[in-house]
């Protein structure tokens, strides 16, 4: 009686280790799942591109014209300020004028001695050459005095030509706009002493009406933009798309712009052309000397895009890491087109669509051969875009 009580106890006891133990292994099971991480993934299909490709652009004003003073002197007025909009002819500066108007009133006085000189010299001529047609002097003397008269003359002219030369040299004292524009920095005020050997100008104004975005194309982009030498480059200029700038702050601004030349000489040292792109100013936002990047608009259909965030790079070649079947990552290494407008890149070879690409921690918490809980990227962002709207 006993022995059986004994072996119903060892019977229950087994019972209940076996359960026990189916128990730990379902929690340690439930565990790990719960522990395996979401990662928001994409699956990537064919589309369309209208990507950008960018390039860094300089941006000058249609003329930016340094003003010189012609003469030395010191500057007495000045008569505009920085940023102000003048027009060609307007008075900018004034220099001191008392040496230059001294030299006027000279060289006026000079012409005024040599005009008498002359009248003489005509008095004296005529009268020799009456006494000459009666035979009472010689021909010597006749010609002398012909001679002074051709002198004096030749004093005029000269006295005539330093005048000239004053009173252009006075006006230069005015010193002026050369072309509609604004007005750049002003770094030598009244007092200043200004002169035509000066290194800095005494400003720049710049004509702002069209502003000119210069950046740079290399071989590889000229190539490609003549189809492999089978148009000319003015052909490819004139079919390129109109293009958009994008300013320092990251905003696009409103006026596209047309591609106007590309330099016949491609620089040694970097190896690119440089690219003039024109947009009209009419509002007067864009200056001289401001940067941006220019955007040429691409448009390709039938190809793969994925975020650059997607990516990464090891020793020069790109990866993405796909989920495959078994929900862990594989690196797979892709190649990407040049072209991209910092977002995405458009996959050349390397993915096919319906394979599903990780978006999120590439390069912080996602590596090989990891198992992951895929969640799609779209349908986890839309409960955070509905809240917004």
């Amino acid at each position: 009686m006993k022995k059986s009580r004994m072996q119903s106890l060892m019977a229950v006891i087994g019972a209940s280790a076996t359960i026990f133990g189916l128990t730990s292994c379902g929690d340690k099971a439930q565990q790990q799942m719960d522990m395996t991480p979401q990662i928001a993934t994409m699956t990537v299909e064919k589309g369309s591109s209208d990507l950008a490709s960018t390039f860094a652009a300089t941006i000058k004003g249609k003329t930016d014209i340094d003003v010189r003073p012609l003469v030395s002197g010191f500057i007495t007025k000045v008569h505009v300020d920085e940023g102000q909009h003048v027009s060609k002819g307007q008075t900018l500066f004034t220099l001191d004028q008392v040496q230059y108007q001294a030299a006027v009133d000279q060289a006026s006085a000079q012409v005024n001695s040599a005009r008498t000189a002359l009248e003489s010299a005509k008095l004296t001529a005529s009268n020799k050459q009456r006494l000459f047609d009666k035979n009472i002097i010689s021909e010597y003397e006749n010609q002398l005095a012909k001679n002074q008269l051709a002198q004096a003359e030749a004093s005029l002219a000269q006295a005539e030509a330093a005048l000239t030369t004053a009173r252009k040299n006075l006006s230069y004292t005015v010193v002026t706009a050369p072309s509609d524009g604004f007005v750049g920095s002003i770094l030598n005020r009244e007092g200043s002493l200004a002169s035509p050997s000066m290194v800095t100008p005494l400003t720049t104004v710049s004509d702002n009406s069209d502003i000119y975005a210069y950046f740079s194309l290399n071989e590889k982009d000229i190539l490609n933009l003549t189809c492999e030498g089978k148009k000319t480059l003015n052909e490819a200029i004139a079919e390129m798309p109109e293009v958009q700038l994008e300013l320092a702050d990251g905003t696009v601004y409103p006026e596209t712009g047309k591609v106007a030349t590309v330099s016949g000489v491609i620089d040694s040292s970097t190896g690119a052309a440089n690219v003039r792109a024109r947009f009209k100013n009419t509002n007067g936002m864009l200056r001289s000397g401001s940067t941006g990047r220019i955007l040429i608009p691409n448009h390709m259909d039938d190809v793969i895009l994925v975020p650059q965030k997607a990516t990464f790079e090891i020793q020069d070649r790109r990866f993405v890491y796909v989920v495959n079947d078994s929900n862990k990552t594989v690196s797979t290494a892709i190649e990407v087109s040049p072209m991209n407008d910092g977002q995405q890149f458009i996959v050349t070879s390397g993915l096919t669509p319906g394979q599903r690409v990780v978006v999120e921690g590439v390069g912080t918490k996602i590596k090989d051969d990891m198992l992951i809980k895929p969640v799609d990227a779209a349908a986890q962002a839309a409960p955070q875009a509905a809240p917004q709207q």
